[in-house]
């Protein structure tokens, strides 16, 4: 098949969170040919470029969110128009959609007439851009400003956005400007993500976007996957001092625009229980979530995991991202009570700082723990000596994260918001027992194979490690189970298993759009499902039929040469319907369409070229 990758601030890029597991997706799937089409999300990360690609990476194509170009589109009154109809009708759905969480959990089943209100105004935009050029001028000027004002004081608005100022909705139009960027690419032609088989979108928001639109132009149908839910991100990041219209209505377009997503989608994958649990909420039918963890690559703690050897019995490791979120605080006044219980206790802290918040919360952490923990020294002629150390991976104390791991007794996660804990989840690869706060979906990593306490609990986070510390037996039978349960979970090669079933489930389902054939004219056999070279609906109501001499058993034989082949009795089989059988010019048309080449890699503005692959495709 092919396949057309949708990532938004990762793959093919060297930095971004889910640039890992694109990777070993695309590279273990080999079978099966990849468009990518990314969307960068800083000039920092065009800069450092891309990872190395394999040859089943056949093109890539690239555009920037993260600046707004000025595309010199010059609309004419029709055009305004249609412009001022539809981005009406959007921010009409948003401005008098219900406050998220106000009537509790959303029913699937129910019709929100504001639901199809802000698809038909999507669609009509991403139309509107097509037709007459980008979207970026117009999203940004008087026209969108006035009709979002119109919106948030008409008759039935959200509370909030009543009390919208103009800068208020200068800034809603422009974060909603930026999220429609994707509108105005040129990616949605026929030869462009149109030709591939089914799009992947890695994550929500403007990638799944991006599916949307190759959805209703083309028909591909959308597989997305979310291992940290973008809403759920939305409201996290959400700045606590912007103003109240501003939160309300951008609240309101992701929510819409998830559920837009969630509901065109022929397949949603969630990464964890916790992820489905919102988007359920959010709408996404049931039926089509499929839980799918994150694989990772075991093979590199296989040494740790397998070797009883190593790990200082009186040592805790916390590994992860410094920021608040983490709760470093509550950890290092836990390790005070531990360290009263256990004197010989050391607690090691191995983290990268992602931003300046990070880092400011770094100096925190270490500046209590040099006020709770004074230096020590063992007599007087040695030196004092902390034991809680911060440490950064790739130093010479903390070489890889299968030294760090393999380094202590009881590995500790001490968040107040987690997704899936992935630290956890290496830690249990290695064998080791964890205690780990009730938060996202550390239960559901777990399982059975570490103890949970609940966050913010100081007392309760220091009793759990006291007592795998001084349980040696206990510490052994949990880390054996845990490696046991990640090994048969969270792997790579279950991942990318996952994947390849879902592939081939989703196209089976489609109708056929084009024979694909490969170099040497041969059908490719998943390019197209089986079932819809069959003329007309197959799985229409079906009448019987004679079944002929020919495909008759051989103790029929016997019957005679006069019998006529049509009146074989006690051998009917099903067939459609006789007006199904139609063998018009526009059903042999539809079928025989050109054979599929794939196109040379772009070499225009954002479209980054790629080696062809050697080989015929």
């Amino acid at each position: 098949m092919r396949i057309g990758l949708l990532t938004e601030g990762g793959y093919p890029y060297v930095g971004g969170e889910a640039r890992l597991w694109c990777e070993r997706l695309v590279r273990g799937l080999a079978q099966h040919e990849f468009d990518v089409y990314a969307l960068s999300s800083g000039e920092r990360q065009e800069v450092e470029g891309w990872v190395p690609l394999p040859p089943q990476v056949s093109r890539v194509r690239t555009a920037p969110l993260w600046t707004a170009e000025d595309d010199g589109v010059v609309h004419g009154r029709r055009a305004r128009r249609r412009f001022a109809e539809a981005y009406g009708d959007l921010v009409g759905a948003l401005c008098s959609a219900t406050e998220p969480g106000a009537s509790g959990a959303v029913d699937p089943g129910a019709v929100d007439p504001e639901a199809d209100r802000f698809g038909s105004a999507l669609y009509a935009l991403a139309e509107l851009a097509r037709d007459d050029g980008g979207l970026s001028g117009a999203l940004r000027s008087e026209t969108a400003v006035r009709a979002l004002e119109s919106a948030c004081h008409a008759p039935g608005a959200l509370r909030a956005a009543r009390t919208a100022r103009v800068p208020d909705l200068l800034e809603v139009a422009a974060q909603v400007e930026r999220a429609l960027r994707p509108l105005s690419l040129d990616w949605y032609a026929d030869d462009g993500i149109g030709a591939v088989d089914l799009c992947h979108a890695t994550t929500g928001g403007a990638a799944a976007l991006t599916g949307l639109l190759a959805r209703h132009f083309s028909g591909v149908p959308l597989l997305v996957t979310e291992y940290g839910v973008r809403l759920r991100a939305h409201y996290l990041g959400a700045p606590g001092e912007a103003p109240s219209a501003v939160r309300a209505v951008l609240a309101a377009f992701h929510r819409r625009l998830a559920a837009e997503v969630y509901r065109r989608a022929a397949c949603i994958t969630p990464g964890n229980a916790h992820a489905r649990r919102w988007q359920e909420r959010c709408g996404a039918d049931r039926a089509k979530l499929r839980t799918v963890y994150p694989g990772m690559e075991a093979s590199r703690f296989t040494a740790v995991g397998e070797s009883p050897d190593g790990a200082d019995p009186a040592t805790l490791v916390w590994v992860g991202r410094v920021e608040p979120a983490k709760d470093l605080v509550s950890l290092i006044h836990a390790f005070a009570r531990i360290r009263a219980a256990e004197p010989t206790a050391r607690l090691r802290i191995v983290g990268a700082v992602p931003d300046p918040e990070g880092a400011a919360y770094l100096g925190h952490c270490k500046a209590l723990a040099a006020h709770l923990f004074p230096d020590e020294a063992e007599g007087a002629y040695a030196v004092g000596d902390n034991p809680v150390s911060f440490e950064d991976i790739g130093s010479p104390q903390a070489p890889d994260l299968a030294e760090v791991y393999g380094s202590g007794a009881v590995v500790v996660l001490s968040s107040v918001v987690e997704g899936f804990p992935i630290s956890l989840v290496e830690a249990m690869l290695c064998g080791r027992a964890t205690v780990s706060t009730d938060v996202g979906a550390v239960v559901e990593a777990i399982g059975g194979t570490g103890l949970v306490v609940p966050p913010r609990n100081p007392r309760a986070l220091a009793e759990a490690c006291v007592a795998l510390l001084r349980d040696p037996a206990r510490r052994a039978r949990l880390g054996a189970a845990a490696r046991a349960r990640a090994l048969e979970l969270f792997t790579v090669e279950r991942n990318t298993a996952a994947f390849h079933e879902l592939y081939l489930e989703i196209v089976s389902h489609v109708p056929v759009r084009r024979v694909l054939v490969d170099g040497a004219g041969e059908p490719r056999p998943f390019g197209a499902p089986t079932e819809a070279h069959l003329p007309g609906r197959w799985t229409g109501r079906h009448r019987p039929l004679r079944r002929p001499r020919w495909a008759l058993p051989p103790e029929h034989d016997l019957l005679g040469p006069d019998l006529p082949e049509h009146d074989v009795p006690g051998h009917d089989v099903t067939g459609p319907e006789t007006p199904e059988h139609d063998t018009s010019e526009r059903h042999t048309r539809e079928r025989r369409m050109p054979p599929h080449r794939t196109p040379e890699p772009d070499t225009a503005a954002h479209h980054a070229p790629v080696p062809a692959a050697e080989g015929a495709r």
